[in-house]
């Protein structure tokens, strides 16, 4: 008798297989949309991080010997560059060999009927005259823009830190957004 093998085919329906293949395309996607997002996010940064600060191509300064009410002013005259926001800058005063003290005015410009340096306008030592019109130019006019040909002033206090003639300070004018110096002087009382 010859022996016969009855072979049926079974089929077997299953959504298994394809599973990891779904999750494979969607873990690369993934990936790819974080790459993307990461890339544009570091590379926004590093373009603001790289951006030149404005340029000062000359300046002068002046530091008059403290005498009563009219002493102790600082004159600095931006003479050629760029117009500099007075919004977007500090002004450091380091007296540190003439006094032993440094202060900042920030928040420029010192506007309003009287722009006086007060505590919303000073970091560090409180070396600026507080006295009415202590502060003037573009530093001290709403909206101030420093535009080549003008000079900004601010007085020390005498009280503060007293200078005899021929010690000097050094200012430097900070840009804050690039956190460049625009300006740098060595100011010897006269």
């Amino acid at each position: 008798m010859p022996l016969s093998i009855n072979v049926h085919t079974v089929r077997i329906s299953s959504s298994r297989a394809s599973t990891p293949v779904i999750a494979n395309i969607l873990l690369v996607a993934i990936v790819v949309i974080l790459a993307a997002t990461i890339s544009v996010l570091a590379l926004g940064f590093t373009d603001e991080a790289n951006q030149p600060g404005p340029i000062v191509g000359q300046s002068s300064g002046e530091l008059v010997t403290q005498d009563g009410n009219e002493g102790g002013k600082v004159s600095i005259t931006h003479i050629a560059g760029d117009t500099l926001s007075a919004s977007n800058l500090e002004i450091a005063v380091n007296a540190q060999e003439a006094c032993g003290k440094s202060g900042r005015l920030v928040n420029l410009p010192a506007s309003g009927g009287d722009p006086v340096p007060t505590s919303e306008y000073v970091r560090g030592d409180d070396i600026f005259d507080n006295s009415y019109n202590s502060v003037s130019g573009p530093i001290g006019e709403a909206g101030g823009q420093w535009q080549a040909g003008e000079t900004a002033t601010f007085r020390l206090a005498s009280s503060e830190c007293e200078l005899d003639s021929g010690e000097s300070i050094t200012l430097r004018v900070v840009h804050t957004p690039t956190n460049s110096v625009v300006i740098k002087q060595t100011l010897t009382v006269t």
